[in-house]
């Protein structure tokens, strides 16, 4: 019997991909991607069939790990957000010469409007720059599907396939049909063929050669993008406009038009980009609107793909009938149709607008408050780099007490290079997770150029901005330090609470004294978690009390 689920665009991705059969799910959290992973985890049958499910330090690991699981045959999945790409960059375009032996998906979760992230980059040029199909699901159906599809895809051409969504796909939920079909099996270990074996070796004789083959290859991917049911174009009587809708923006164009929309529309789910397709709705249609979730990446290459001195007229986000940046919606979409607006509801005078806290309780606020006793006495000349986690909130008012946030593990090498041109003291703060994500190898750097620098690793135990994920150092943090060359006497511990702060803001005035790599790590559980944890043990032993009033 067919079962119906009410599920987020992420669970349906992780639903699907457990219906593909997978083998193992390689992810590090990040919003709007998180929520994949952890369904997957959550689910009978991953525990049934043990498919590996546990978080990577970061996505340069998940994607090597799941390349190696590809090559010994079985199906893999890689979860991120889109910064995270930037992370995993190398592996990733380069699984493009190597290819896929199982079947290999990547996904991507993209932030269009920054609700959580530093930019709003768009995925879909990494799919193009590595030369690799990319799929854009416009609804949590075709996610659920669309993941299978890849999976199979990616075994049928031997290619790596990148999976796009954006938040609102990602974080809204559908009603999904999960149909009578059972979960397909896992693969058995096989490895590649003899022909496509050579292709994991990436000297450059052979990765020459294999660079050819994908270049060769495009004009098949096109193909098979042209003559998938997931790209289709649909007649409309009123041929004075086409529509290319890429994705979720699909849906907003149809919210618009619940019985039908009077103009042809080109929908788009699958790159490479339809060609044929195009040029069927370009032959009726002289004036084009392009609407995209994210960067305008198809409208700035129509007028490549169709330039032949017929005047064709694109709208879209670059001639501004779409705002060029942030997220698409409904009304947007209606503006740019000519359509008249919808009345909202001015934002009422009572709901006083709350920037984003640190929680009360939350060691971070301790920590920065001992941190900006410290370093008072220095004024202007202390420079602190901070780094990404629920700690660089201690930017806002009225703790101010970081300069700098870049990117995963920049605040350690940025106060490298501050030392290096002669700042004093230099400070950088970083969470624990975000440590072993990227900061480790930053810190080997300061220990061989005996930098004149002071770490603060803000450990809370978990992976706290992203909801409480396990953290790769949990408990290693002084061994790591340690094993990379930091001396063990300027390792120091200390405990973020009021009480200790005249303990904490000796320890800090010591190490910046110290003219050499200090690390201090300030340890407290995060709030959250810890209330978790205690809620979790008093339900436990609750129900320990339940069972032994019946022995």
């Amino acid at each position: 019997m067919s079962q119906k689920k009410l599920l987020l665009g992420d669970e349906a991705i992780g639903l699907g991909a457990l219906h593909a059969g997978i083998s193992g799910v390689y992810a590090y959290p990040g919003t709007p991607s998180t929520e994949i992973t952890e369904y997957i985890q959550a689910h009978p049958l991953a525990k049934e069939r043990n498919i590996h499910r546990d978080w990577c330090a970061n996505e340069k690991t998940a994607m090597e790990a799941a390349l190696g699981m590809s090559y010994a045959g079985k199906r893999a999945l890689v979860c991120m957000k889109h910064v995270g790409m930037n992370v995993c960059a190398d592996g990733f375009v380069n699984s493009a010469v190597t290819g896929a032996n199982g079947g290999l998906v990547v996904t991507a979760c993209d932030d269009p409007s920054q609700h959580s992230s530093q930019n709003e980059q768009d995925s879909r040029f990494y799919a193009d720059f590595a030369m690799m199909p990319c799929f854009e699901p416009s609804n949590q159906q075709e996610a659920f599907k669309m993941v299978q599809e890849a999976f199979d895809y990616s075994e049928k051409r031997h290619i790596p396939v990148l999976m796009r969504l954006t938040t609102r796909m990602a974080h809204s939920r559908a009603v999904v049909d999960e149909g009578e079909a059972l979960p397909r099996k896992e693969n058995d270990r096989h490895y590649p063929d003899k022909e496509h074996e050579k292709f994991w070796v990436t000297l450059p004789a052979i990765a020459r050669g294999r660079i050819r083959q994908l270049t060769q290859d495009q004009e098949l991917f096109t193909k098979d993008s042209e003559e998938s049911p997931f790209n289709v174009l649909k007649d409309g009587g009123d041929t004075s406009l086409g529509i290319i809708t890429c994705g979720i923006a699909y849906n907003y164009l149809m919210e618009n038009f619940p019985n039908g929309c009077p103009y042809p529309v080109l929908k788009v789910t699958r790159y490479p980009f339809p060609t044929a397709l195009l040029r069927k709705l370009a032959a009726k249609c002289k004036t084009i609107l392009v609407m995209e979730e994210g960067q305008p990446l198809v409208e700035q290459r129509l007028r490549g793909l169709l330039y032949d001195g017929n005047n064709l007229v694109v709208k879209g986000r670059l001639d501004g009938t779409l705002p060029r940046t942030g997220e698409l919606n409904p009304d947007l979409v209606r503006k740019a149709l000519g359509l008249k607006v919808k009345e909202t509801y001015s934002k009422s005078e009572i709901a006083v607008p709350r920037p984003p806290a640190l929680c009360q309780g939350c060691g971070h606020r301790d920590f920065y408050a001992a941190l900006n006793l410290a370093v008072k006495k220095y004024g202007d000349e202390a420079r602190i780099f901070g780094d990404i986690g629920c700690y660089t909130l201690g930017y806002m008012s009225p703790l101010n007490a970081i300069h700098t946030c870049v990117e995963m593990g920049a605040s350690l090498t940025m106060a490298v290079g501050a030392a290096d041109a002669g700042a004093w003291p230099s400070i950088a703060v970083i969470g624990d997770s975000t440590f072993t994500h990227s900061g480790m190898t930053g810190l080997l750097d300061a220990v061989n150029s005996k930098s004149d620098i002071v770490l603060c690793i803000s450990d809370n135990l978990t992976t706290g901005m992203t909801g409480g994920q396990d953290s790769a150092g949990t408990g290693r943090l002084e061994d790591i330090c340690k094993g990379i060359g930091v001396e063990p006497e300027h390792i120091r511990t200390i405990v973020p609470l009021p009480k200790n702060y005249p303990e904490m803001e000796r320890v800090i005035e010591e190490e910046i004294a110290y003219h050499g790599v200090s690390v201090i790590i300030s340890r407290r559980e995060c709030i959250q978690t810890a209330k978790r944890h205690a809620s979790a043990a008093r339900t436990a032993a609750a129900a320990n009390a339940d069972n032994n009033k019946f022995k």
